[in-house]
């Protein structure tokens, strides 16, 4: 058989595993395409929420949400926003939560309050040190009225750490773990963020980080660059099939 015979008789094999690689490629363009066209989705996304945060914060001030909005309160419409609560501190009953701060190494103290609508709400009263002592909370039954940012609560852990209540170790503000090793009832299913009190000793609220990190642009530009370099590739071994 001549040369020429045996390039006509591999040519309908040729011609098949062309095909297929421009599918392959093809298929790989399209799926890297279409996760930054994802990610440039996410980006407004994010970009929406952190507006909608900002808003929360600065708004005014407006009543914790009581037992009838709980059901629907969720990260996306409720977290940070700027509420109030009133009542008696639920002394005796303070929970450490390991926090790193700005201040250093320590625990975020929360201790419920008896609201004046009957329920209760744990507040995150602030930062204390390791050498905190949860005897000093205050005198049974004071009344205070709070102000601070909602947060939502925190049932996955943190610092890569499971919460112990058997062993009193806390590591995320779950309010319901830490609600039942209390003993509380008609908790909110959220906590509050206290607001700092200037000159007051204690505690150390307004501590609050509102950072959501947006790196979406930079996600989608990525993606984008490997589909380009999956289209490029492509081409370069039609050609060489050719």
């Amino acid at each position: 058989m001549t040369k020429a015979g045996a390039g006509a008789a591999r040519s309908p094999r040729s011609r098949l595993r062309l095909y297929l690689l421009c599918a392959l490629a093809a298929l790989i363009w399209a799926g890297l395409a279409a996760l930054g066209v994802w990610q440039l989705e996410r980006r407004v996304w994010k970009l929406n929420l952190i507006s909608q945060i900002d808003q929360r914060v600065d708004a005014p001030l407006v009543d914790a949400p009581g037992p009838a909005a709980w059901p629907a309160i969720s990260a996306s419409t409720d977290a940070y926003r700027h509420v109030r609560a009133a009542g008696t501190w639920l002394t005796g009953r303070d929970t450490l939560v390991q926090a790193v701060t700005a201040l250093g190494g320590g625990y975020w103290l929360m201790t419920p309050l008896r609201t004046d609508a009957g329920f209760t709400i744990l507040i995150n009263r602030g930062f204390v040190s390791s050498e905190y002592k949860p005897a000093a909370t205050g005198a049974v039954g004071q009344r205070v009225e709070i102000t601070g940012l909602l947060r939502i609560t925190e049932p996955k852990g943190g610092f890569l750490r499971s919460n112990d209540p058997a062993a009193d170790r806390w590591y995320a503000r779950d309010v319901a773990a830490i609600a039942a090793a209390r003993g509380l009832t008609d908790v909110a299913p959220y906590f509050i963020d206290a607001a700092a009190t200037p000159g007051a000793a204690g505690p150390v609220g307004g501590l609050t980080v509102i950072s959501l990190p947006n790196n979406h642009l930079v996600y989608a530009v990525t993606w984008f660059a490997l589909a380009a370099m999956a289209a490029a590739a492509g081409v370069h071994l039609v050609r060489s099939e050719r």
